[in-house]
Formats: structure tokens, sequence, C-alpha cells
């Protein structure tokens, strides 16, 4: 096995030889060290035990520095323009100051104030399936229609009006496709790179200040006149909380959505026994999520010497924590690599764990409770009309096509 091919976005695009790879790691180097030409050592953590472990302790193990794996290439250009990344995000941020952005607007995604906006997702999801069925009977599920609808109920929380939304998704796929030939900038020098970012920043910037002469009842305007510490939230910091909120807050969520049910339609007993006990449908989303795992790793860096399953990690040492392979640890799940739509128990590690736990997790189990009741509703049978094509990318993937032939009730 070539653990090197972990750097390569194309790996992830091409699932069972990456979940073979997984496999492998799991059983016989499950905390392994992954050497290549294009980027810095780094150890691979493969175990769903030995991930949370590293998790929980979040005072010994930061992801300042970089919390998702960089090439040489990129690292040594930001060394060369003395700067750090370009975004501060949550996934950036440790204690102190982690606690006190992420309390920002912790309670706008509590269950208890998402009821306030509970009609209008069942609302985007209906508009969503009656747009679907006016398409005709072949179509890309991924592009017609689970793209939109999340993004839609995003920016419906952020504030966000809805003619912009072609805008926010082509950055979203920008940023987060960066690496996949279909989905980035024609060129790809880091200026290009850059430029989506920049665009993202251009955006918000007007949009803060126009929550900020006039605030609303929606997430934007928590940002835009959000203190920390008495002081008003820096510019960068603003900038980064909206495109992680805008992009994090629906490119995850219609690569679960999208996986769960090309699953379905791969196993139609199990599609069956969702149509027939519609009831099930929160564990069907639970196991979608954890068949996807959209999110497909974060970085950590020791503070200290740890030695993990035997093996001796020195401080500053990056070790790279594999949610998908953790999703499908045969020591946690009973029929790891099968789809299960009732499976339960369902421990996943999708949305993280400890404290940087997903702050929209219920929001997306929302969004998505929504959009497969609204489908397997008004339905009467989907079916592959095509072949599906991952995203090539090493930290957020999930499919970019998913050719259907839909026959409406």
């Amino acid at each position: 096995m070539n653990y090197s091919d972990l750097v390569k976005p194309a790996t992830v695009a091409n699932d069972p030889y990456f979940q073979e790879l997984t496999a492998y790691l799991r059983a016989n180097d499950p905390v392994a060290l992954v050497q290549s030409e294009t980027h810095k050592d780094f150890y691979v953590v493969t175990k769903h035990a030995d991930i949370i472990e590293i998790e929980r302790q979040n005072e010994k193990f930061l992801n300042t520095q970089a919390s998702v794996l960089q090439s040489k290439a990129v690292e040594a250009a930001f060394e060369e323009r003395g700067q750090g990344p370009a975004l501060r995000t949550l996934i950036n941020m440790d204690n102190p100051d982690h606690k006190k952005f992420r309390d920002l607007t912790k309670d706008w995604f509590m269950p208890q104030n998402l009821k306030r906006v509970e009609e209008r997702v069942r609302d985007i999801a209906k508009t969503s399936i009656d747009q679907m069925l006016e398409l005709g009977e072949e179509i890309d599920l991924v592009n017609d229609v689970v793209v939109w609808y999340p993004l839609r109920v995003i920016m419906m929380i952020l504030g966000v009006p809805e003619e912009d939304e072609p805008k926010m998704l082509k950055l979203t796929q920008e940023l987060f496709g960066a690496d996949d030939p279909d989905m980035k900038r024609k060129t790809e020098t880091d200026e290009e790179r850059m430029q989506t970012i920049m665009e993202f920043f251009e955006y918000f910037t007007k949009l803060t200040a126009a929550r900020r002469a006039s605030p609303g009842d929606d997430v934007a305007s928590v940002i835009a006149n959000a203190k920390i510490d008495g002081e008003t939230i820096g510019d960068l910091e603003a900038m980064s909380y909206y495109i992680i909120v805008a992009t994090a807050g629906h490119d995850t969520t219609s690569s679960s959505t999208a996986g769960g049910i090309l699953a379905l339609m791969e196993n139609p007993d199990e599609f069956k026994k969702v149509r027939d006990n519609p009831a099930i449908i929160p564990q069907t989303i639970d196991e979608a999520i954890r068949w996807v795992s959209p999110v497909k790793h974060f970085m950590r860096y020791g503070v200290e010497d740890y030695v993990l399953r035997g093996v001796e990690i020195k401080a500053g040492d990056p070790l790279m924590m594999l949610y998908p392979s953790g999703n499908r640890d045969e020591e946690v799940f009973e029929d790891a690599h099968v789809f299960k739509a009732d499976r339960r128990p369902n421990r996943h590690l999708a949305f993280g764990h400890g404290a940087h736990h997903c702050l929209g997790n219920i929001l997306a189990k929302m969004e998505m409770r929504y959009l497969y009741e609204e489908l397997f509703n008004r339905v009467a049978s989907i079916e592959l009309n095509g072949e599906p094509k991952l995203i090539h990318s090493t930290f957020v993937s999930g499919l970019k096509t998913l050719p259907v032939r839909v026959k409406a009730k």
C-alpha cells in the first residue's frame, strides 16, 4: 500500500481504493507515518478510538498551525509573503479564542432557536422538489437539486438575498473544489486561488456595513455586530466567520444528502425499509452522514511528546484525523462497509468530537430530514441513469454529479 496516496485528491475520488487503503491502515498501521515528495511528513490516525482520544484533549492537540493538510509549495508561498492562512475561522482557532468566537452564534444553532425557521426550511424543501419534478424525469440530482437546497437554507439564515445564491455557490465550489479539474478556476496559480477568498471578502464587507447600519434577525447581523472582550470583532475574523457559515453550512450537507440517496439506490432493500417506515428517516440520515463523511480530515499538533497506540509522536508533529476511516472502523460499527438505513447505535465522527463538534449539526439533520421526507413521499421511483462522480479533494468531498431517472407519484 502506498501511504503517500493519501495526499492526492484523486485518491478520495476513487472510493473503492480509498476504502481499501484506509481499511489496510486500520488493520496494520493505525497511526502511520505518511511521507511524500509534495508534503511534509505527518501521521495519519485511522481508528475511531484514537480520533476521539485526540479530539477530547483539545488543550494538548492544537489546530492553529494549519488545520487542513497543505503542500510544501503552499506553505512556502505563505512563508514567502510573511503571512499565515488567508482565513481565521473556528477551525483555525484554539481556546480561549475558539470558545469566545463559537459562543457568538452558538445559540442561533440550538434546537429552540431553529424551531423559528423550521417551517421556512420545510417550504424550501417542498419548493426544491417542486422544481425538480418540473425538470422532467432525467436530471442530475446534485447539480439540479441537492447543491441548491441547503444553500438556500443557509443563505436564508445568514440573510443573503436570493439573487446572490448563484455567486455563493460558485465561490464555495471553487474554495472546496480547488483541486478538482471540473470545479477549479481556469488557472491554478496561488493568485487565482486567493481571488476566490477576496471575492468572498468583498461581498461580506458590504453585508457587514449593511447589518451594522440596520441589524436584522439573521446570523449576519449577529456576526457584524459581535464583540469579543468588549471590542468589535476584527474584519478578518468577521469575514472568516461568514465564509465558514456560508460554505460549511451547505457544502457538507449537500454531500451527505446526495451520498445517502446514492447509497439507498444501490441498496434497494434498505430503500424499501425507509419507504415502508418513514419513522426511521433520522437513522437513515445519520447513516448517510457516516457513509459519506464529507469532511475527510482535520490536522492537529501536539504541544508535548505523546504516545498514541504505541507510536511515539514528538511535540509539533502533524496528525491527520481521517474521519471516513474512523467511520468505517470494524471495531465500532457492525458490518461497517454495509449501508444500513436503520443503523443503531451510530456513533459516527462526521461532525467531529469534543470542543470542535460541528456547530450546525442539528440544522444539517433538519434539512436532510425535510428533503428526504418530501422526496420519498412524492417520488414513485428514483434510479441511477449514468455514472456518479466524486469531487477531487482531500478536505471536503462528496458527489459532484449524480445522474438519475425520477418518476413522480
